[in-house]
């Protein structure tokens, strides 16, 4: 390593060094908001990146993987899961390429939308990744709301069948419980949280795969018919809508403040964490992707714990839904705090004083009510908006797809400036563009889908 490189590694480790004591600088002449202060303290390892990455890409949108099979076939399905899975991890090496390239020129980047400004203007800082990246995270935590509300009421339903106890009531139990752990005080402080999420992903990926295999060598199995439903629109629109799944399960959306995370210097920590994360992403996404669509064919539901029961009953063993669907809700709540941290920061920035301390009454108090009323609205639109998972294609399309797959390769041609003669180049530029085009044209199957179900919504739903 050059003396140059030493130096500007000692200075990124200084510039963290301040930021843990409470300093206001990171690099030269680089102020710091409370939001950065104290959301984003840098003091972790590659292994905490590996769990927080785990936890916020391994998530029970995993289990609508054989649901976007349905729409793609065999060998679609695998393809795309495949590309997804070469595409992200890439671009997410990309990114952090990137952050390490400025910390080492003495300016380290710690959110998204930093980078965006950083590196394309502050024009698209402020109207275009900060926003998206906003929607895209806060959705996520009304998906995960949602979804527990869903799992909670499940577990109720198999231990009382006959239960009158409406899906909004669990979504709001829920949600007094995400109020809680919001209060966590940092990012860092959510490692031992996501430790515990990554077991968990584990857990219930390999009860969803011996329920699949129960349920494929069962007589309560539906008929295995790998064909594509629909006339040829249906069949179009489908193949995108099962696109904007598979970067919905991909996406992440928060590299840049996941790595903000990792105490300096931060070279070489991200790629580390994220070969631990993948081999938990290959690990879960092919298995219950493969066995779950190999079970219920083109019949699989939104989500694979839906064709675990048929109306009303158990078609897998009772005990293995039950502990399936309590993994599940346990994960959620980890899953829905992490995509609350960006929430979290921006809230920080506005309400909290980071000339005082953390735990100063003047910060604790604004803290605890804005960060109270942030779950409670994302709980308010949960309960409300129980057909969430059709704008969350949306979301997905819009947001996942540009954030994670085509952002990322213009940062790196814009920072490092590739030969054009290169493959890196041209690599970079095609991910961008045909990704840019996918999320066009899966936004526009996302908003159709949710025309043609807009008949079937009704405001507080008991599904």
């Amino acid at each position: 390593m050059g003396s140059g490189a030493v130096a500007a590694s000692r200075d990124d480790e200084e510039a963290t060094t301040k930021m843990e004591a409470g300093g206001d600088t990171v690099g030269q002449n680089q102020k710091l908001d409370a939001g950065a202060l104290f959301v984003l303290k840098s003091k972790g390892s590659w292994l905490h990146l590996g769990y927080h990455l785990t936890t916020s890409i391994v998530a029970p949108a995993l289990l609508s993987l054989p649901f976007a099979f349905a729409a793609l076939g065999w060998a679609a399905g695998v393809i795309c899961l495949v590309i997804g899975a070469s595409v992200t991890f890439y671009s997410y090496n990309l990114i952090s390429r990137v952050l390490e390239h400025h910390a080492q020129q003495g300016r380290r980047q710690l959110r998204f939308r930093d980078m965006a400004t950083d590196i394309l203007g502050p024009g698209w800082g402020k109207y275009y990744i900060g926003p998206i990246q906003f929607l895209v995270c806060f959705g996520a935590v009304i998906a995960c709301i949602l979804l527990a509300g869903q799992s909670m009421k499940a577990i109720y339903l198999l231990s009382n069948p006959s239960g009158t106890i409406k899906l909004y009531v669990f979504v709001a139990v829920f949600g007094v419980f995400m109020m809680i752990l919001a209060q966590l005080p940092s990012f860092h402080s959510l490692r031992h949280v996501n430790l515990i999420s990554l077991v968990l992903c584990l857990a219930y990926s390999l009860c969803a795969v011996a329920g699949s295999i129960y349920l494929g060598n069962s007589d309560k199995a539906p008929p295995k018919d790998y064909s594509i439903t629909g006339d040829d629109t249906d069949r179009v629109f489908g193949v995108f809508n099962a696109i904007a799944i598979i970067a919905t399960t991909y996406g992440n959306g928060i590299i840049p403040e996941i790595q903000a995370t990792v105490a300096a210097p931060v070279t070489g920590k991200m790629f580390k964490g994220l070969c631990l994360c993948y081999t938990v992403v290959v690990t879960t996404f092919f298995s219950v992707a493969i066995s779950g669509y190999w079970a219920v064919g083109n019949q699989a539901e939104g989500t694979l714990l839906s064709n675990f029961m048929v109306d009303g009953a158990a078609v897998i063993p009772k005990w293995l839904l039950l502990i399936t669907q309590l993994f599940t809700l346990l994960q959620l709540s980890a899953v829905g705090v992490v995509y609350l941290q960006p929430t979290n920061e921006v809230l920080e920035s506005f309400f909290s004083d980071a000339t005082r301390g953390q735990y100063a009454p003047r910060n604790v108090a604004p803290r605890l009510l804005s960060r109270s009323l942030a779950v409670a609205l994302a709980t308010t639109v949960a309960a409300m908006v129980p057909f969430f998972g059709d704008m969350n294609s949306l979301i997905g399309a819009f947001g996942f797809l540009p954030l994670d797959f085509a952002v990322p390769a213009i940062f790196y041609n814009v920072t490092f400036k590739p030969s054009k003669r290169g493959a890196v180049f041209w690599i970079n530029t095609t991910i961008a563009v045909v990704f840019s085009a996918l999320a066009v044209i899966a936004s526009v199957a996302a908003v159709r889908q949710i025309a043609l179900d807009a008949k079937t919504y009704k405001l507080f739903a008991n599904v």
